[in-house]
């Protein structure tokens, strides 16, 4: 399996790590982006995930 990535909100700073998930949200360590809900929002500022850009390794 390919290496975790991570994903950054561009609007504030928040971060996604599909090794860690996001288990506040309801979303499993070990989940990749592209299996993370359509309609998840950002915790901190609401922004869908049209706004959250990969960030580089």
């Amino acid at each position: 399996m390919s290496e975790f990535k991570t994903w950054m909100c561009a609007t504030c700073g928040w971060i996604y790590d599909e090794e860690v998930g996001a288990p506040e949200e309801g979303i499993a360590a070990g989940t990749r982006w592209e299996d993370v809900p359509a309609d998840f929002l950002c915790p901190e500022c609401q922004m869908g995930k049209d706004d959250f850009d990969m960030m580089a390794i």
